[in-house]
């Protein structure tokens, strides 16, 4: 197992029972980008939930219709179409051909992505945050286990994410269902 998709698993104190495998090729193609192995890992070890009360870890094909990663992930490339329409790109998107997908979300509508550069390696992708009410973004130039682990712990302190996160002690839930 990925040592940082490790790390998580155990500051989260998540359950692995009931692991499941996805269809990754499936999931990518539609997508049309190929999603880092620590995610991967993640979601079929452990699945997509909330964290802390807060923060939200899409999955593909989701209990909770509201965190289904292939939907949201449509759903966010086009509203930041129309967004940097009138909002300045962050630095970090200027590269022609960049790309965000959305692996989380807040109870206060931040959005956390990757950022995908051309020609760069799933395993290569950083966290991008996008503030919700506002043209704020923070930049991670780490993974998405690595970056988790690392705010769970009080390594990094985000300034965009809520001052109450990381709650303690830290607790996943599961999406079971849709509400």
């Amino acid at each position: 197992m990925n040592e940082h998709v490790r790390r998580l698993i155990d500051v989260l104190g998540a359950d692995t029972s009931g692991a499941q495998q996805q269809d990754w090729s499936g999931i990518e193609s539609e997508l049309q980008v190929r999603l880092p192995a620590d995610y991967k890992e993640f979601i079929e070890q452990v699945g997509g939930g909330r964290i802390d009360s807060y923060l939200y870890v899409l999955a593909p094909s989701s209990p909770n219709q509201h965190y289904d990663l292939t939907k949201l992930a449509a759903e966010r490339e086009e509203a930041y179409e129309d967004i940097f329409d009138f909002e300045d790109k962050p630095a970090e998107l200027e590269p022609e051909g960049s790309r965000i997908i959305p692996w989380g979300t807040t109870d206060n509508g931040e959005w956390l992505f990757w950022r995908i550069l051309p020609g760069q390696e799933p395993d290569e992708y950083a966290v991008l945050i996008n503030e919700a009410r506002g043209e704020g973004w923070e930049f991670h130039e780490i993974g998405f286990a690595q970056y988790l682990t690392a705010v769970l712990e009080g390594d990094i302190q985000s300034d965009i994410l809520s001052s109450a996160f990381p709650a303690s002690p830290h607790n996943f839930d599961k999406f079971t269902h849709t509400p």
